[in-house]
């Protein structure tokens, strides 16, 4: 049997989690330590003994969800063998938590289980039923991958530098920084969504670290739900200093 299918192959590796196309990850539990936590439904396939648990009896994850609105659903896989992770071909993004970093749920796909899972609030300066004033925030050893709609862009914060972005566009960033809700106009229309101006709420960004953003403010397939989470990466990472 002859085909060009047969040039897409798994990609050989030896880390936790390897990109076998900017849109399917594998994730080689034999490496690294602990089980990977990743969203429910997102196992395409999988090789070796491989058991999948949801996390629904953990206690701390359940006090998660409830304290910040969490509708993420995780399944617990461990064993010996790979897991092949994917969602709707969104793009697939591995880097380190560190000392934090902040992304909202929809976007998350997987991470490790030693991963230390907490709430941080959005100071808002309005009340905004939909901005989402709780997030997740992940710290410690261990890996994350998060998911954009298309390839993202990192933008750097530093003294001087602030950045805005639009709160439906916005992915990740340092948990270092300090996050601010506001609105792009003072016209009444802003209490619709977009508004007068045709844009929605903003976050700003202060200190020093990164922001990651998506080339997109359309919200992810509507089976996806959650707030936002957070993450200061190194290496290959959204990294930064503690303001």
């Amino acid at each position: 049997m002859h085909s060009t299918l047969f040039a897409h192959v798994p990609v050989p590796s030896t880390g936790r989690y390897t990109l076998q196309n900017p849109q399917l990850l594998k994730a080689d539990l034999t490496q690294g330590q602990g089980s990977v936590l990743a969203r429910q439904g997102a196992m395409v396939a999988f090789e070796g003994q491989v058991d999948f648990q949801s996390q629904y009896r953990n206690n701390s994850w359940r006090n998660v969800q409830r304290m910040a609105g969490e509708g993420l659903e995780l399944m617990k896989c461990k064993g010996n063998g790979q897991v092949y992770l994917a969602n709707f071909a969104q793009h697939i993004h591995v880097m380190e938590a560190g000392r934090g970093i902040t992304v909202d749920s929809k976007y998350v796909l997987a991470f490790d289980s030693t991963l230390g899972v907490g709430i941080v609030a959005i100071d808002s300066a309005v009340e905004v039923a939909s901005a989402g004033a709780y997030n997740l925030e992940l710290t410690g050893a261990g890996q994350v991958a998060l998911l954009t709609s298309g390839e993202p862009l990192v933008l750097e914060v530093g003294p001087g530098r602030n950045i805005c972005a639009d709160a439906d566009a916005v992915i990740a960033w340092s948990t270092s920084l300090r996050t601010q809700m506001q609105a792009p106009t003072s016209s009444s229309g802003v209490w619709r969504r977009r508004g007068a101006t045709g844009e929605g709420w903003e976050m700003q960004f202060q200190g020093t670290g990164h922001v990651l953003v998506q080339p997109s403010e359309l919200l992810p397939p509507t089976h996806l739900r959650g707030g936002m989470l957070g993450l200061n990466m190194r290496g290959n990472s959204l990294g930064g200093s503690r303001a």
